[in-house]
């Protein structure tokens, strides 16, 4: 696992540079690249740097790494937080794929998450039920419905084999206590406990991306 630390200001545009790159070295190769990003307040400046990026848009499908169970259009929704923050300008060209048809963009190019203070990432949670089949990392499915505890809706997830299945797999945190909570992640080796040690075990070569 590689960390690579920023500045707040810097953190969305050096991971939206390597995102990018990685996108056009797939989109050569392949003529296709697909990506899947996280929700929250978190990745939004990523984002939207993202969006500014210069690709060709056409080839490249984004979907989420998790979702709640709530219609696009709701203030909560993962999707139109990433069709407001990403899909604007050149790269309203992408093809968004919900939850409902993420398999579609297997295997990913590029898999970016966050990490919650309580170790979950995506909506692998600690304590839901079914969550020790769901790090199964020769696990066959790709996404998965969810209930965690203390949630205030069902969500849906990619699953461990889904996400640490990407070519390029980053994290995206910001703030000490995010810190502190991944250095508690390393020191456990129940991935139930701390789902985001379990995907980066799971992944090649993962990369952390921080800001204080």
């Amino acid at each position: 696992m590689k960390i690579i630390e920023n500045t707040r200001d810097e953190q969305g545009p050096a991971l939206a540079r390597q995102v990018a790159d990685d996108l056009r070295t797939a989109i050569a190769a392949d003529g296709r690249a697909s990506l899947a990003v996280p929700g929250g307040t978190t990745p939004a400046p990523f984002l939207e740097a993202l969006a500014q990026e210069a690709l060709d848009w056409a080839k490249v499908s984004v979907t989420l790494t998790d979702e709640r169970q709530v219609p696009p259009d709701h203030p909560r929704s993962n999707e139109r937080l990433v069709r407001a923050h990403l899909m604007t300008g050149a790269a309203a060209a992408a093809t968004f794929l919900p939850m409902d048809e993420a398999r579609l963009a297997m295997p990913l190019t590029v898999c970016v998450v966050g990490m919650g203070g309580d170790m979950h990432t995506a909506s692998l949670f600690p304590g839901t039920p079914g969550l020790a089949a769901l790090l199964d990392p020769e696990g066959e499915a790709i996404v998965a419905s969810v209930e965690p505890p203390g949630a205030d809706e069902p969500r849906i997830t990619l699953t461990l084999s889904a996400l640490a299945g990407a070519a390029h797999l980053y994290v995206l945190i910001k703030g000490a206590d995010k810190k502190t909570a991944l250095d508690r992640a390393m020191k456990t080796d129940d991935g139930t406990e701390a789902p985001i040690r379990a995907v980066l075990d799971a992944a090649s070569a993962p990369v952390v991306h921080y800001a204080e």
